[in-house]
């Protein structure tokens, strides 16, 4: 108790902002979408998400056995709802909406204002928004707004792939918060499997009833571009990007760290350029810079 009490009690400006930690989750956040655009049109959305979660256990359970990790006391509930929250509420609306058609750039504006929902709500979890902070809020949502602007189209836009959308917006929020404000410190090994398995639970008779899920996978088409993406999504997103923000949740504001995925809709705008041959305009540059000005101004201390 007396190391927690210590962690708790380090001073605010320890927060590794300069640190290449957020440069790297932006990074790893921002090639989701990526990996919906390979992985999707072969596989139904929940399914790939289920096998995506399965995957990782069997890559981190031999190491928390091996290491012999501790598992967290009195917090493994929490651990759970909030790998619920993350996982199935957030990715799954995400991909299921990009399946019935939303366009990527609607999908990035809608949980693109996920910064100013945790702001709103900052006050429940004991936190404060500064007013140079709403600024950069506001900056970095219109820049997230400019990168997409030219990409918006309402062609495959339903009530549904809408619905969707604002879940997973709610979920990102949601659970972003109630790990920082219920456990916000655990070991990252365990506390990920805990989160997966919680996950697959609920994944598994969803998908089944839905998605026509059976023990053959027949759902799936194992192509080279699937099984890309279904790599990817194991090592660098659902590991990398994950323990990533669990440090980042861990050791700053739930503003702060939201804040950063105003970065995410200009970073894979600029990756659909680079490997899609995606239309790149000057209004989504001008788009990138007043992001960063807007995550900048929310940052800094």
């Amino acid at each position: 108790m007396s190391n927690e009490a210590l962690k708790n009690a380090a001073p605010r400006h320890s927060a590794p902002w300069l640190s290449p930690m957020p440069v790297f989750f932006v990074l790893l956040w921002s090639t989701g979408f990526i990996v919906a655009k390979f992985g999707l049109p072969y596989a139904p959305p929940l399914t790939f998400l289920l096998l995506r979660c399965v995957a990782v256990l069997v890559v981190l359970l031999p190491i928390v056995l091996i290491w012999k990790a501790p598992w967290p006391k009195g917090s493994i509930g929490h651990i759970a709802v909030a790998g619920l929250l993350l996982q199935a509420g957030y990715l799954g609306g995400v991909w299921c909406a990009i399946k019935l058609g939303m366009p990527a750039g609607v999908t990035a504006l809608i949980v693109g204002m996920q910064p100013i929902l945790t702001a709103a709500c900052a006050p429940l979890i004991g936190e404060t928004v500064r007013p140079r902070q709403w600024l950069g809020l506001l900056f970095g949502l219109t820049g997230v707004a400019l990168v997409v602007y030219a990409k918006i189209t309402l062609v495959g836009l339903s009530g549904l792939a809408i619905g969707f959308s604002v879940m997973a917006l709610l979920s990102i929020t949601a659970g972003t918060m109630y790990q920082k404000h219920f456990c916000p410190r655990f070991d990252l090994r365990t506390g990920t499997v805990i989160q997966f398995a919680s996950t697959v639970a609920v994944l598994l008779p969803v998908a089944m009833l839905f998605e026509g899920l059976d023990p053959g996978l027949s759902s799936i088409e194992w192509t080279p571009r699937f099984v890309g993406a279904w790599m990817w999504s194991v090592f660098a997103l659902s590991i990398g990007a994950i323990f990533l923000l669990f440090q980042l949740i861990r050791r700053s504001d739930a503003t702060q760290v939201t804040s950063l995925l105003y970065l995410t809709p200009p970073t894979t705008a600029i990756m659909a350029w680079l490997m899609f041959g995606e239309a790149f305009s000057w209004l989504g540059v001008a788009g990138m810079v007043v992001a960063v000005i807007g995550v900048v101004c929310v940052v800094k201390k």
